[in-house]
């Protein structure tokens, strides 16, 4: 059974930095594009960033370009997402999301949340003083 589990949310205070980790099982998460996305209270999902399944490639969302980071480890099937300097605004429940394609099939990263067909429960971050 795919299954995707994150971890590493909390409290952190306005300019502080958060690592958020996401376990995958139950496929091979080195041939599939990973991403990570996110919902702020009363909004819908956001797409955050996505990375190429041999970590050629990294797309992030504006907000996010310059103060996160996506990375993977395909070894240990983890998933991680570094966040810096971080806003009010960046308090969400964060996802990590499985492309719905193999990474040799599609050839590319797709940013629509709808191409990914898998994601975790989700963790916490909450950006407050």
């Amino acid at each position: 059974q795919p299954q995707l589990v994150e971890s590493g949310g909390g409290l952190a205070q306005p300019g502080g930095s958060l690592r958020l980790s996401c376990v995958a099982s139950g496929f091979t998460f080195s041939k599939y594009v990973m991403g990570w996305a996110r919902q702020a209270p009363g909004k819908g999902l956001e797409w955050v960033g996505s990375i190429y399944s041999d970590s050629s490639d990294v797309y992030y969302a504006d907000f996010g370009k310059g103060r996160f980071a996506i990375t993977r480890d395909n070894a240990k099937n983890t998933l991680y997402l570094q966040m810096n300097v971080l806003k009010p605004e960046d308090t969400a429940v964060y996802y990590c999301m499985k492309d719905r394609l193999e990474a040799l099939e599609r050839g590319w990263i797709p940013l629509a949340l709808h191409e990914y067909d898998l994601r975790g429960q989700g963790t916490q971050v909450t950006v407050s003083s």
